[in-house]
């Protein structure tokens, strides 16, 4: 189901600064303020996400549905880092991503990542049925 137009090889980078919310400390998945590693995380998926919009039909989205990363090194509040995210497979509705994360000066992170194209009306029909709406 999905696009043929999403095709292995496709690349996207996408880049942000580390403030004070993406830190460890203020997330809270450690003590010091440096790039914590859910907001690594949400760096890759939101550069997937990006990657993939353009080529969803209307009324499609992408939902994260797997995602594995090894965060190799700190990157201290106020530097920049960027994510590189390769398509890897399309297998049905699911794609598949290799991610590689840089600061300034060196790779900090890497992982893949997994995302399944949904209709958005029928993934929102479930989300209501769990709040009884």
């Amino acid at each position: 189901m999905a696009e043929q137009r999403i095709l292995p090889g496709t690349v996207w980078e996408l880049s942000q600064t580390v403030t004070e919310e993406r830190t460890a400390r203020h997330i809270g998945s450690g003590s010091e303020r440096v790039f914590a590693t859910p907001a690594m995380v949400g760096l890759i998926e939101r550069a997937c996400v990006e990657l993939m919009a353009p080529h969803l039909p209307p009324g499609r989205s992408s939902v994260g549905i797997a995602i594995n990363v090894r965060h190799l090194a700190a990157t201290p509040l106020g530097k920049t880092v960027r994510a590189r995210v390769e398509v890897t497979a399309v297998e049905g509705a699911t794609v598949s991503f290799t991610a590689e994360v840089f600061d300034e000066v060196e790779k900090v992170g890497e992982g893949e990542h997994k995302r399944a194209i949904v209709d958005v009306e029928r993934f929102l029909r479930r989300v209501r049925a769990k709040t009884g709406g």
